[in-house]
C-alpha cells in the first residue's frame, strides 16, 4: 500500500499538514513583528525584562504547539499512511541528504550553537551562562530559541506579504513615538517618574537610545531598499513614507551606531540596485529625501528649540553644515536629471547601467581608500589634531566611542590571558560583566567611572564569552544568508517577481543591523530582529525560486 504513494510530500495530506503549520508560524511570527515590538509593562523600569519574556514566552509557545501539531499529524500519518510522510521527512536528515536539505548559513548556524553549548559547559559559570541572568539574559537559552525560531521560520514558513506590512505598521508606531519623545510630547506618560537629563536616554517602546536606534537601523534598511525596487506606485508611496519617517527617526535618535548603519545602507544599496534604471532613479531619490530630511529637522530646531530635543554629535554636524540647503536643491536636481534621462531619452539601458554601477564601484572603493588613510594618518603618523572636532572619531584611544576604546582594548587584554579552553570556547555566554568585574574592576572604574557588563561591540562580545570558533561561525552565518538574499534578488532584479522588495528589504535590515552591532550591544530587545528579518529573508527567497506571491 505504501508504494501507491509515490510523492507523499506532494499529496493532499502533505499540504494540509504544511498550511496547519505555516498558519501556526504566522500566527506566533505575527505577535514577534506587532506586539513584540510595542509592548510594555513598567515604563522602563523593567522594560529589558518584559521584552526578553515576551519574545521567550512566543517562541516556546510556538515550538509547543508545532510540536503538539507534529504529533497529531504524526499518528495521522502512522494510521492512514503507513507512516510514508514521515519516512520522507526524516529521509531528508540522513547524513548524505544534507547537502540538498541544509545550506552553508544552516551548518554555520548549528556549529555557532554547539559551540555555545560547549562555552556553557565549560564554564566557570555554568547558571550564569545558560540564563544570562547576570548580564542581558543572552545567555545559552535565548541564544537556543533564537536558532530554532531561525531553522522554524527559514525552513517551514511560507512568506506572505501581509507579515511584511504588519511589520511596517508597528515599526512605524515605534518610530514615531520616538519622534513625539524628541518633542517632549511624552505620549505615553513614561517619563513621569524619570529624571530630566534622562528623557533623552529613553526614548518610545524600546528604551536605551542606543537600543531605539538600532531598532529604526532595521527598519531603515528594510523600508529603503522596499522603495528603491517596489514596483507599483501604491507601494513605492507607502515604503517612501515609511523610510522618510525612519530617517527624521534615526536623526533625532542622535546614536552614534547610526553611522556605521546609514553609510553601509548608502554605500552598498547601489551595489544591487543599479542594475536597473528605476533603482538609480529612486536612489538619487533617497538621498535628496535624506538631505531634505536634515534640512527640516534644521528648520524645526531654529523655529522651537526649546520644544524639540535636537540632534547631537555627528548628526548635529551634518545638521549646522553651512551649504545644506544647496545641497539638498543639487541633488534634487540631479535626480531630476536622472529621472528625465533614463525616462525620456533614448538609451542603451544596459550599456548605461553598467557605467553607472561600475562608477559606483570605484567610488565606494575609493571612499574605503579614503577612510583607511585617514585613521592611518590621525592614528599611527599622530596628525589627529588637524582633524579637528572630527578626530573625536577618528582618533584611537581610551575615550572613543564614549569610553568603548577602553573597553575594547582591556577586553583584547582579557582574552590573550585567557587558558586554552577559554580561548577556544570563551567565558561563558554573556558572562562578559562577570569577567570584567572580577578582573578589571578597579580599572573600569578609575579609567572611566562606569561599570561595563558588555563590550558595546557585539562581535568582540561574542569573541569573549563564546570564543572564536563560535564567533567565525556566527560570521559564515550572517555573510552566507546575505548572499544568498543577494544572489536571488540580482537574477530577479530584471523580473517581474513582486518577491524582490522583500527580499532585498530583509538583506539590507541585516546589513544595517551587522553594522550598527560594531558598537552597540546584544540585547533580547533588538537582537531578535536581526534573526526575525533574516529568517523571513531566507523563507522569502526559498519560496520564490519555486513559488510566486500570493
Amino acid at each position: 500500500m505504501t508504494k501507491n504513494i509515490v510523492t507523499p510530500l506532494k499529496d493532499g495530506f502533505s499540504e494540509t499538514c504544511s498550511s496547519v503549520t505555516n498558519s501556526i508560524i504566522s500566527f506566533f511570527l505575527l505577535v514577534l513583528v506587532t506586539v513584540f515590538p510595542l509592548i510594555v509593562h513598567n515604563s522602563y523600569f523593567d522594560i529589558l525584562e518584559t521584552k526578553y519574556m515576551c519574545f521567550y514566552l512566543t517562541v516556546l509557545i510556538m515550538l509547543g504547539v508545532l510540536l503538539l501539531a507534529g504529533l497529531i499529524m504524526l499518528f495521522i500519518d502512522m494510521k492512514e499512511f503507513q507512516g510514508a510522510h514521515a519516512k520522507e521527512l526524516f529521509g531528508k536528515l540522513k547524513p548524505n541528504r544534507w547537502k540538498s536539505t541544509f545550506s552553508i548559513a544552516d551548518m554555520a548556524v548549528f556549529i555557532f550553537w554547539l559551540t555555545s553549548v560547549i562555552s556553557t559547559l565549560q564554564s566557570e559559570y555554568l547558571y550564569e551562562s545558560f540564563w544570562g541572568n547576570e548580564g542581558r539574559y543572552s545567555g545559552l537559552f535565548l541564544i537556543t530559541l533564537y536558532v530554532v525560531l531561525y531553522f522554524i521560520v527559514s525552513h517551514f514558513w511560507r512568506m506572505n506579504t501581509w507579515m511584511f506590512q504588519c511589520f511596517l505598521v508597528s515599526s512605524l508606531a515605534v518610530c514615531l513615538l520616538g519622534i513625539s519623545d524628541s518633542f517632549y510630547m511624552d505620549l505615553l506618560h513614561f517619563r513621569t517618574h524619570m529624571k530630566q537629563d534622562q528623557f533623552v536616554i529613553f526614548v518610545s517602546t524600546i528604551g536605551n537610545i542606543n537600543s531605539y536606534t538600532a531598532y529604526v537601523s532595521v527598519f531603515m534598511g528594510l523600508t529603503t531598499a522596499m522603495f528603491t525596487t517596489a514596483q507599483n506606485l501604491r507601494s513605492s508611496i507607502w515604503y517612501y513614507f515609511c523610510m522618510v519617517i525612519s530617517f527624521f527617526a534615526i536623526i533625532l535618535g542622535s546614536s552614534d551606531n547610526a553611522y556605521l548603519a546609514l553609510g553601509a545602507l548608502f554605500a552598498f544599496l547601489p551595489l544591487i540596485v543599479f542594475r536597473k534604471k528605476t533603482g538609480i532613479i529612486r536612489y538619487f531619490i533617497t538621498l535628496a529625501t535624506f538631505a531634505t530630511v536634515i534640512q527640516c529637522i534644521d528648520l524645526i530646531c531654529q523655529t522651537i528649540p526649546d520644544k524639540v530635543s535636537g540632534p547631537e554629535s555627528l548628526f548635529k554636524v551634518l545638521v549646522n553644515l553651512p551649504g545644506l540647503p544647496l545641497l539638498v536643491i543639487g541633488l534634487w536636481i540631479i535626480s531630476g536629471i536622472i529621472w528625465y534621462f533614463f525616462t525620456k531619452k533614448e538609451h542603451t539601458s544596459l550599456s548605461t547601467e553598467t557605467l553607472f554601477l561600475k562608477a559606483w564601484k570605484i567610488l565606494v572603493a575609493l571612499g574605503f581608500l579614503a577612510v583607511f588613510l585617514l585613521l592611518i594618518d590621525a592614528n599611527i603618523l599622530g596628525h589627529g589634531a588637524r582633524y579637528g572636532s572630527l578626530s573625536t572619531y577618528l582618533v584611537f584611544n581610551d575615550q572613543w566611542g564614549t569610553s568603548r576604546g577602553f573597553i575594547w582594548r582591556r577586553s583584547l587584554e582579557l582574552f590573550s590571558h585567557f587558558p586554552l579552553s577559554h580561548k577556544l570556547f570563551g567565558f561563558g555566554p554573556d558572562t562578559f560583566g562577570i569577567l570584567t568585574t572580577r578582573s578589571a574592576f578597579k580599572e573600569m572604574i578609575a579609567a572611566t567611572g562606569q561599570i561595563f557588563d558588555t563590550a558595546h561591540n557585539e562581535y568582540l562580545q561574542y569573541l569573549l564569552t563564546i570564543g572564536p570558533i563560535a564567533l567565525i561561525a556566527y560570521l559564515i552565518f550572517l555573510i552566507n544568508s546575505c548572499q544568498h538574499m543577494a544572489r536571488y534578488v540580482l537574477k530577479a532584479l530584471t523580473t517581474e517577481s513582486t518577491a524582490v522588495p522583500y527580499a532585498i528589504g530583509c538583506l539590507f535590515a541585516v546589513i544595517c543591523y551587522g553594522f550598527q552591532a560594531f558598537v552597540n550591544l546584544n540585547l533580547p530587545i533588538i537582537t531578535p530582529f536581526l534573526w526575525i528579518t533574516l529568517s523571513m529573508g531566507i523563507a522569502t527567497v526559498k519560496k520564490y525560486t519555486v513559488h510566486k506571491v500570493k
